[in-house]
């Protein structure tokens, strides 16, 4: 250490991940960050900047500032030479490079590797690429004889998915395939260098591994569809994930022996814009065009000029293959950050590294890949600054258990006893099911548009009234429930299953030809129910015209409350009913 301070030089400190690093760190008075670029003038801009943020701006503010801030310039392409004389000025006691891509660093990619372990300063990088991060290990007996480490790779992909694999991998006794893919919000200012990487490998061929052997696929074309759901929160809309280059595909055969297949993917919104990069890289692909990468501006462009959706992000990790006792198992480890925080998970890895080093604990020394350094709890230990879910879902061990338990996961544990007690009910995979019946007390309200009035006679909602008896009759059959609601005289009832396909992770209620998806959200005391699409006749319709409005079940005094709303911008109020339940 230098002095009282651990020396951390960020090379691409004012850049897009770098930036984000040097403000997560920020906060940390045992530490000097030294922000480093080609520009001295952007970087003191960048420290500026960071010790008095603007308003709404993303960063801390000067109150939380506990670092000792230095705008240093800094040419990661000078010679060898040129290198050790930066660094032996600068005299940190880590490198972190942040620059890239990594992909285009030409003939002597490792020359700022080699650099720090000649002059015996520790190294660590954000890297993605495959070539980059999997050769590494060629300076391990250099590291190792000068006493320092030098990891590669400690971002999302392969650092944080490794740590995913390593606590989902004892579940299995066998596992035949990998996937993994990173959604990254439709807000996200993707950054230059991240458009050049993707835009390197488009419609070219990414290695992978295909029934058991090494196989060539294409890059951006080949897909897969997947729904990212942590237990209990809203998942992201389901959407492809195309194929890039990523580091794991080269590492997971040697992590799993006899992996039969692995895939990498991205996910970006709009899907639109997705499928037409993916026609572009067609063209790669044919060898109408030599490469995207001359249009890597022009893409992100229009990534930043398409910002269409919902600001949240996400990331998954799934296995599947056979458990203990033979039997096949899927599991996925899932992740969802909202708004700006999503961004930032790229460089907890390294932030994880240097609280450890600041708590005495210290990698190994050595050159190699980052997978395994970090465990999940090391990333977990850093999500927590921000809005970011994390959980595991075991996909082929919910046969057999209620509806409510399948959709939720392990987030049926979280809820209150009187909510799962009223979703508990013995499940039945026959036609013919257990059912059960609550009673109680209700309020109804009705709406007084005629529009209104008319989807609420086609449904059956039941008139308004005060102190209303009211019965519910929950009939399971097959892997559906049928709910029987009678307020007073009048019934109504519908269909509730697990949302399949595209609809996965989700409940969806079938009211005649109307069909309703539901996000099962628990919170504290209460689970809500959050619309997140609806058909008609199978036709899927506009979301901002689906019936909404203030839904949730809750715990009341050890009492099952219940308060639903059902209206929309043309019908206004439906129906609105409140109150509780016992089950009999």
């Amino acid at each position: 250490m230098s002095g009282e301070r651990l020396s951390l030089l960020i090379i691409g400190g004012y850049g897009t991940f770098g930036g984000r690093l040097a403000r997560l760190l920020g906060d940390e008075p045992r530490l000097r960050l030294l922000i480093a670029g080609r520009s001295l003038e952007t970087a003191d801009d960048f420290v500026a900047d960071l010790r008095s943020p603007k308003d709404g701006s993303e960063g801390l503010g000067s109150s939380n500032l506990g670092a000792t801030l230095q705008a240093v310039a800094f040419d990661r392409d000078g010679d060898d030479g040129d290198l050790a004389e930066q660094l032996t000025r600068l005299r940190p006691d880590l490198v972190i490079d942040a620059s890239g891509p990594f992909q285009s660093f030409g003939e002597d990619p490792y020359k700022v590797v080699r650099a720090c372990i000649g002059l015996d300063i520790d190294y660590a990088d954000l890297a993605d690429s495959t070539g980059f991060v999997a050769s590494i290990g060629g300076l391990d007996a250099e590291a190792k004889a000068k006493g320092v480490f030098a990891l590669s790779g400690l971002s999302s992909l392969p650092a944080l998915s490794f740590a995913a694999l390593d606590v989902m991998a004892p579940r299995f006794s066998r596992i035949d395939a990998v996937a993994a893919g990173i959604a990254p919000s439709a807000h996200v200012k993707i950054g230059l260098n991240v458009v050049r990487a993707i835009a390197s490998y488009a419609g070219k061929p990414v290695s992978v591994l295909r029934h058991g052997q090494p196989a060539l696929a294409p890059g951006l074309i080949e897909a897969m569809r997947v729904t990212i759901a942590p237990p209990g929160v809203t998942p992201l809309r389901s959407r492809t994930f195309l194929l890039v280059d990523a580091p794991d595909l080269a590492l997971l055969p040697g992590r799993f022996a006899g992996l039969q297949s692995s895939f990498t993917g991205v996910g970006t919104e709009p899907q639109l814009l997705q499928r037409l990069l993916g026609l572009a890289a067609g063209l790669t692909r044919r060898k109408l065009l030599p490469s995207l990468a001359p249009f890597a501006r022009v893409m992100q462009r229009a990534s930043h000029g398409l910002a269409i959706g919902e600001h949240r992000g996400g990331m998954f990790v799934r296995l599947s293959g056979l458990d203990a006792a033979g039997k096949p198992l899927a599991c996925g480890w899932h992740l969802i950050a909202e708004g700006d925080d999503g961004p930032f998970i790229p460089v907890t890895g390294v932030a994880a590294l240097v609280r450890r080093l600041l708590a005495g604990i210290r990698p190994e020394n050595g050159a190699r890949p980052a997978t395994g350094e970090l465990q999940l709890e090391d990333f977990e230990a850093e999500f927590r600054r921000f809005s970011i879910a994390t959980g595991i879902r075991a996909e082929s061990e919910g046969a057999g258990l209620p509806l409510y338990h399948r959709v939720l996961g392990s987030a049926f544990e979280r809820l209150p006893a009187a909510i799962s007690a009223m979703h508990a009910g013995e499940h039945s995979g026959g036609s013919g099911g257990s059912a059960r019946t609550a009673s109680g007390r209700a309020r109804v309200e009705r709406g007084s548009g005629w529009l209104a009035r008319i989807v609420a006679r086609l449904i059956g909602f039941p008139p308004a009234g005060e102190d209303v008896p009211v019965t519910v009759r929950f009939a399971a059959d097959g892997e559906k429930e049928i709910w029987t609601r009678q307020f007073g005289a009048k019934s109504f009832h519908s269909q509730q299953l697990e949302g399949k396909g595209r609809d996965r992770h989700l409940l969806t209620e079938v009211f005649g030809p109307f069909r309703v998806l539901v996000a099962l959200v628990p919170e504290g005391e209460r689970l809500r129910l959050v619309v997140r699409g609806w058909r008609f006749c199978g036709m899927p319709l506009p979301l901002f015209l689906a019936p909404g409005g203030e839904t949730y079940e809750e715990a009341r005094e050890g009492r099952f409350h219940f308060h639903v709303e059902i209206g929309g911008r043309l019908t206004g109020l439906v129906v609105r009913y409140t109150g509780w339940l016992v089950v009999e």
